[in-house]
């Protein structure tokens, strides 16, 4: 899914970036035998969430331009609640934390009309150096503004330094 840097913006609360409109609905060709979405399709969802995000991180189109993007290097992902065909799926974004190449994200899927939580996705994305195929460092202005999002909540799952 490429960058709509034309979209209409998020809105910040309380650190968590939430959108006026569904990310999309539960295509037919993602439900399985079981008339649920996949669990496959969670992770699509996520990732045009992302897609969604990366704009206003400053994390879109000019910094793919500069040379620079990010691949993601760990994930985790729950269901909580299955969402069935033609459902509305909301997604919200938090950024948790980040330091000079990594950025940790939280994203969560809910029924868009009537708000439970479907499934939470937190991911720890680096940048990376697209002609190397090399982790960088994050330039000044995108660290500026993920700092400046960044809540310091606590992940689930993943943490932003290594493991001891």
């Amino acid at each position: 899914m490429p960058f709509d840097e034309d979209a209409a913006p998020p809105v910040l609360q309380g650190g968590v970036f939430r959108w006026a409109a569904p990310l999309g609905e539960v295509r037919p060709e993602w439900v399985d035998g079981y008339r649920h979405m996949n669990m496959g399709f969670y992770l699509v969802a996520f990732d045009a969430q992302t897609d969604r995000l990366w704009p206003h991180l400053r994390l879109g189109t000019a910094l793919r331009e500069s040379g620079l993007g990010t691949f993601a290097a760990e994930a985790w992902l729950d269901y909580q609640r299955e969402m069935t065909e033609g459902m509305p799926i909301g997604a919200e974004s938090e950024v948790l934390g980040c330091d000079a190449k990594r950025l940790l994200v939280r994203h969560r899927m809910f029924h868009w009309n009537e708000g439970w939580t479907s499934s939470a996705h937190e991911v720890l994305y680096l940048c990376v150096d697209l002609a190397a195929r090399r982790v960088s460092t994050w330039p000044g202005a995108v660290r500026a503004r993920l700092e400046e999002v960044a809540t310091g909540a606590p992940p689930k799952r993943l943490m932003l330094g290594r493991r001891a």
